[in-house]
């Protein structure tokens, strides 16, 4: 098991010895949207994500998320992944928020949206609810996550993604 753990992080590094040599490859960069409703928890998630070589941009709930991937209710609607600024690679959930949970964003994000259906969209809790996992993951969730988040997770998403983009 440990091998294929090898040969992914050596991976990650070529993918990202790369990118110091083409600075035209920006898109390379992976745009990440955190979203949760605890600034500590936020702020955490961030600076991993961005020790991690990530752009970061956060909403503190799903709401807000939705209004800036351009699904909001006043139907203002960008094509966020046309506007290569806004093209988000990841979205990073909190499941228990108010008004909307990071389940709820999840399904919205995978049903209503034919361009974002392919943004994978990772689902973090404090709570190691095998139910939830499940219920998560059968509906399209691409991982879950244990909160607090370390860096080594961040870095296993990382790689799990890039492997999934080659």
């Amino acid at each position: 098991m440990n091998s294929s753990g090898d040969s992914c992080s050596s991976l990650l590094e070529v993918a990202f010895d790369d990118d110091h040599h083409h600075h035209g490859h920006a898109d390379r960069e992976l745009h990440v949207l955190a979203v949760d409703d605890n600034l500590i928890d936020r702020k955490l998630v961030e600076r991993l994500l961005k020790i991690s070589s990530c752009k970061v941009t956060t909403a503190e709930n799903a709401l807000r998320a939705l209004e800036y991937l351009g699904l909001g209710d006043q139907n203002q609607h960008i094509d966020a992944l046309t506007n290569n600024d806004l093209k988000v690679n990841l979205i990073i959930t909190d499941y228990c928020m108010p008004g909307m949970t990071g389940f709820e964003l999840l399904k919205k994000v995978k049903q209503e949206s034919s361009n974002l259906k392919e943004v994978p969209v990772v689902i973090m809790s404090s709570e190691n609810i095998p139910t939830r996992i499940n219920k998560c993951l059968a509906s399209g969730a691409q991982m879950f996550m244990q909160k607090p988040l370390k860096l080594s997770d961040v870095e296993k998403l990382k790689c799990h993604l890039m492997n999934c983009r080659s």
